[in-house]
């Protein structure tokens, strides 16, 4: 069984990985550990990079069989983490991919000479979890209260992914669902939905996220 420890933003994500993410990756024979990045008894959402760098570099010392990932949002994020500045000027697809490019680079120069690069598998995601339940409008409506199915297919043809969801604070994902339905309760609704709307759609409409489950799953294989 291959272990990966996952460095997440918070608890949605946790939750995710722990009711989403592993009945899918243990049979394959991949282990996902989730743990959320900060200092224990005072998480606050999306760190500052270097307390995010440290948290990845006493993973990957400590354990030297395992790999490492992350799960974050772009959206947010503090501009001390390597990548964020570039990213601004790069188109919506390219942004994540920036910060993650320089992440690994710099994880690999501070692991050193002999480090297998491929053991940190960094993922930065555009905006919050709550973008891959638009994925499917009718399986969202159909648990919101009161909602039309055409109202949230709506919200998702602005956009050419479902990961592109959001222009500004007041229209992230989960903002537009409790606009929607002011009962949304997260994370407990969200991991109800995405169980229903099943990660094989979530990968169909959403490129970069299905590329990060494609490398996890592989890590058993090329193993």
């Amino acid at each position: 069984m291959v272990k990966v420890k996952m460095w997440v933003e918070g608890d949605t994500e946790e939750t995710f990985v722990n009711r989403v993410l592993r009945p899918h990756l243990r049979p394959l024979g991949v282990n996902p550990q989730p743990r959320k990045l900060g200092k224990p008894g005072h998480y606050t959402g999306i760190v500052e990079y270097p307390r995010a760098r440290a948290d990845i570099l006493t993973t990957l010392e400590e354990d030297t069989v395992s790999f490492c990932t992350t799960m974050v949002d772009y959206y947010g994020m503090p501009r001390s983490w390597l990548g964020r500045e570039a990213a601004i000027q790069k188109p919506v697809c390219e942004k994540p991919v920036t910060i993650e490019q320089a992440i690994r680079a710099d994880i690999s120069s501070a692991m050193g000479e002999g480090f297998d690069a491929a053991r940190f598998i960094p993922y930065v995601q555009m905006h919050e979890f709550e973008a891959l339940l638009f994925s499917d409008p009718g399986i969202l409506a159909a648990h919101l209260e009161s909602v039309e199915e055409s109202v949230v297919r709506q919200i998702k043809e602005q956009f050419s992914s479902p990961e592109e969801i959001d222009d500004s604070a007041e229209t992230a994902p989960s903002k537009r669902i409790l606009r929607l339905d002011p009962s949304y309760r997260k994370p407990y609704d969200g991991m109800l939905l995405a169980q229903k709307i099943g990660l094989a759609v979530m990968r169909a409409e959403c490129p970069h996220f299905d590329a990060w489950i494609g490398t996890l799953e592989a890590l058993a294989v090329n193993r």
